[in-house]
């Protein structure tokens, strides 16, 4: 079965400075980059994925701002496909399936941002879809969140959907242990 990465949007607001900077980004967006140079070396398919913020009011990834910009971590070659979303769902109202069917790719391997959003998303609509997917959960982040008064850390956040998502949708692995 032929595998392709999916890098989801690690983007410039995520980062410390940005407008959304989530917990864990750059050691992600690290593993990210090993993983993107990994499939790079192995000539695998990769697709980097973006978000533009079209709502009213939105605070983030809002278009022409480089704050939406991929970060340089995992920059795009030109020979890759950049994907862009307005929703969590990486396929949703995107040319994703379609480029993916097209390469024969049969099993995803994704990371990225947010692990309580757009990497569940995307993993859940990917299975639907009728694909293999693998969650690097070494490479993705997330942030903080709260629930009834109680914060939420954004550790017990990413481990609540790695292990929602572990073995339902996903095979979760560590960047380590996919590479080897």
């Amino acid at each position: 079965m032929k595998r392709a990465l999916l890098l989801v949007d690690i983007q410039n607001d995520y980062f410390a400075g940005g407008a959304m900077p989530l917990v864990g980004m750059e050691a992600a967006a690290g593993k990210a980059s090993s993983l993107l140079q990994f499939f790079r070396d192995r000539s695998e398919p990769v697709f980097h994925v973006r978000h533009l913020s079209k709502r009213a009011g939105a605070a983030f990834f809002i278009p022409g701002t480089p704050g939406a910009e991929i970060h340089p971590a995992v920059e795009p070659l030109p020979s890759e496909p950049v994907i862009t979303k307005y929703f969590p769902n990486s396929f949703r109202g995107t040319n994703l399936e379609g480029l993916l069917r097209k390469e024969d790719v049969g099993r995803l391997v994704v990371c990225g941002a947010m692990s309580h959003m757009c990497i569940d998303a995307t993993a859940r609509a990917a299975v639907d879809l009728g694909f293999a997917c693998t969650i690097v959960e070494d490479a993705c982040a997330t942030r903080n969140l709260a629930f009834k008064g109680e914060s939420v850390p954004a550790w017990a956040v990413h481990g609540a959907f790695m292990a929602a998502l572990q073995g339902i949708c996903a095979e979760v692995v560590s960047t380590g242990d996919l590479m080897k």
